[in-house]
């Protein structure tokens, strides 16, 4: 059975990571967030979180409250 190009060819992307990232500031609904390695990005979903929270954030939109004080480690590839 053959399968639609295009499915085959979606299935060879990666999957959206899952990433750790800081609160440093809060508009409404929309945080600005900064990663690890100094990355900043915008994502939706703050709820009642407060500026200097840690959130697990995926695909522009913020998951859950991560656990304060973990330690990080960082692979480059």
């Amino acid at each position: 059975m053959s399968r639609n190009p295009y499915s085959v060819f979606l299935d060879l992307l990666p999957a959206t990571p899952l990433q750790i990232a800081t609160v440093t500031a809060i508009d409404g609904d929309i945080a600005r967030l900064v990663l690890p390695g100094g990355g900043v990005l915008t994502a939706r979903g703050v709820g009642d979180r407060a500026i200097g929270a840690e959130v697990f954030v995926r695909d522009g939109v913020i998951e859950g409250d991560a656990p304060a004080g973990m330690p990080l480690v960082q692979f480059e590839i």
